[in-house]
């Protein structure tokens, strides 16, 4: 697990060796262990190395073909790179490490491109090839492992993060104004834009090629989700056997590691399954959970603490387990270091996964984590939008819309974005969403159908997000996370599972209003452990039916209370003054009235406060250049 940057000179210049260097400092987070650079005329890479796989210097990067023909600057982890290793010894390759980078590199050298698609794991990597000339990119399946790119005159740059691009001389740090509105709607990113200008993030499953001149020659899709009934999966006591195997075969194959592999744990299912399995494989594996002082919490807030569930699982499992708690104030004490690691923001409330990180990398250099479970296994079933008629896919598309979960309404948001009305004219939030769907998913009629559709919609969006998160703050703090769930042979399998066995009442069209994190507060009679049925059923092998069957809760604080009570200083100085910096982009009096709205008692706008406390520290930091520095 490593962090990369890179910069190809378009216009013929030799690129400085300093300045590659420099660049990869603020990098030096995600590989604290070595750093490397390459310089080749107009290319340049540097890597910094966090050691989980062969600790030796025989697997540091940048990595050169023995013919020289091909650099390799690689982040990730392939998970069956013994498998491909032994393949590759059959083509005539000899290793010389034992760890995976240079199995990539031979993957490369032997099989070109379509390497890609025999790599079961994350990765975001860039080969460069002397020969031709040319630039590669590419990132995971499903985008563990971020990728971003920046065109300025002359060079084409790219990193695991934004941050590097900051000390290229020809990058200018701007808000990307098209991409606020993008986030102040969906409070995520569904294309390829970041709130930096000039700055996109390549899409999961997508392949590049650039050519000295920095021309795209190719830019492919090279997988995606397909999310459909298999009518020859219909045994559903075989289908509980074949998710038990395919799981724990998942996390048996994402404990190796040359170092120790821990385990995050809250009181859900998912890292509850994770956690089981593990412990069934690994001898005194540690976890880690975070928790929440619900003193001044109130409501629905009081369910919000789930260390007694955890410590329940970890006692059964046999983990060594370690806590953290957080208290009010905790948010505000992390927020700087937060933001300027996660550099975009993403979906929900991100501090305490930044804490979750901080207290695992202490103890072990990778974790386990659980995120991928409900995307795939049906974990949102108030968001699987099944409308009562739709003579047409844009009609679906226009409903979905109006019910997709957002900050604000667009009645709220539009005069909001006074100040950059002009410059936004032309964005439409609907085509951003319509255009996450592929082509040809028009066909969907039946209850079922349109359910898949939501499903592959949330793992284009949601997941990635929450895998973004994942990344950063994790890598903030030298810490690998893996992800048993995004196992390939499992997504395969768990694509395909009949909608009947994920969701027990999937044609309720149950919307929940995810600002209020109730077990019940939608119009209907509906149960928030209807989803993830399929995986409940199983891991009654692992653990007792009082785990399985208990309702799903988000990972998150009590922040609704907090914002109005201990917060509420805070809130006030970040974003109720009238000096606030992310005033340039939004209007003022709307935006304090929408807050003042949550502090007044009257909506629940706890994910719209913390977007805007967000924002602004993005402003202070990135555009005002108050940042805490390299690392």
């Amino acid at each position: 697990m490593c962090g990369i940057v890179g910069v190809l000179n378009t216009n013929g210049r030799v690129v400085n060796s300093d300045l590659i260097q420099k660049m990869a400092t603020y990098l030096e987070h995600r590989g604290p262990d070595s750093r490397g650079h390459h310089v080749s005329g107009v290319l340049a890479f540097a890597h910094t190395r966090l050691k989980i796989m062969d600790l030796s210097d025989s697997s540091k990067q940048p990595m050169i073909s023995p013919d020289g023909r091909f650099i390799l600057n690689y982040n990730g982890e392939i998970y069956n790179f013994t498998e491909l290793r032994n393949e590759l010894r059959a083509e005539g390759w000899n290793f010389k490490s034992t760890g995976d980078t240079e199995v990539v590199l031979a993957a490369f050298a032997v099989w070109g491109k379509e390497c890609i698609t025999r790599f079961n794991g994350m990765f975001a990597f860039a080969i460069w090839d002397n020969i031709k000339k040319t630039l590669i990119l590419a990132r995971d399946r499903y985008g563990i492992k971020p990728l971003y790119i920046s065109h300025v005159n002359g060079a084409v740059l790219f990193a695991s993060e934004v941050k590097p691009f900051l000390y290229h001389p020809d990058f200018t740090c701007n808000m990307n104004k098209v991409a606020l509105v993008e986030y102040l709607t969906f409070q995520n990113f569904f294309s390829d834009q970041t709130l930096f200008a000039g700055v996109n993030i390549l899409e999961p499953g997508t392949f590049i090629e650039i050519d000295q001149n920095g021309k795209e020659i190719t830019k492919e899709l090279y997988w995606d989700f397909n999310f459909t009934d298999d009518h020859s999966i219909n045994d559903y006591a075989d289908s509980i056997d074949k998710l038990d195997h395919l799981l724990v075969q998942a996390v048996q194959r994402q404990l190796v590691a040359d170092t120790e592999v821990g385990s995050y744990l809250s009181g859900g299912l998912d890292t509850g399954a994770i956690t089981a399995i593990a412990a069934q494989h690994q001898s005194s594996i540690k976890t880690f959970t975070v928790g929440f002082d619900l003193t001044s919490a109130g409501g629905l807030e009081l369910g919000f603490d789930e260390r007694q569930q955890a410590e329940e699982i970890s006692y059964l499992s046999g983990t060594e387990q370690y806590e953290i708690v957080l208290k009010a104030g905790d948010m505000e004490r992390a927020m700087s270091d937060m933001v300027w690691h996660l550099e975009e923001p993403r979906v929900g409330q991100s501090y305490p996964n930044f804490y979750a990180a901080k207290l695992s990398s202490g103890f072990t250099k990778a974790v386990l984590c659980g995120t991928g479970g409900d995307e795939l296994l049906g974990g949102y079933p108030w968001r699987y939008f099944v409308p009562d008629s739709a003579h047409s896919f844009e009609e679906y598309i226009d409903q979905y819309y109006l019910y997709w979960q957002r900050l604000l309404p667009n009645s709220m948001l539009n005069p909001m974005l006074s100040p950059i009305a002009n410059d936004v004219s032309n964005v439409h939030t609907r085509d951003i969403m319509r255009n996450v769907f592929k082509q040809g998913n028009d066909a969907a009629s039946s209850p079922e159908e349109f359910v898949n559709l939501a499903m592959y919609f949330e793992a284009k969006t949601f997941l990635h997000g929450l895998l973004t998160v994942s990344d950063k703050l994790s890598m903030a703090h030298g810490l690998e996370t893996r992800i048993p769930f995004l196992d390939n042979d499992l997504v395969d399998f768990a694509s395909r599972l009949p909608v009947r066995f994920k969701l027990k009442n999937f044609q309720e069209n149950a919307r929940i209003d995810e600002n209020n994190l109730s077990v019940k507060n939608s119009t209907r009679n509906f149960e928030r452990n209807d989803g993830k049925r399929l995986l409940r059923d199983m891991m009654e092998k692992h653990l007792p039916k009082s785990i399985t069957t208990r309702p799903k809760h988000g990972f998150s604080g009590p922040d609704e209370s907090w914002f109005k009570h201990e917060s509420l200083e805070y809130v006030k100085k970040s974003v109720m003054g009238k000096d606030a910096c992310i005033f340039s982009f939004l209007n003022r009096e709307k935006l304090q009235a929408a807050v003042q709205q949550h502090l007044d008692g009257k909506e629940n706008r706890r994910l719209f406060v913390w977007s805007v406390l967000y924002l602004e520290q993005w402003c202070q930091i990135f555009l005002n250049g108050n940042h805490p520095g390299t690392d």
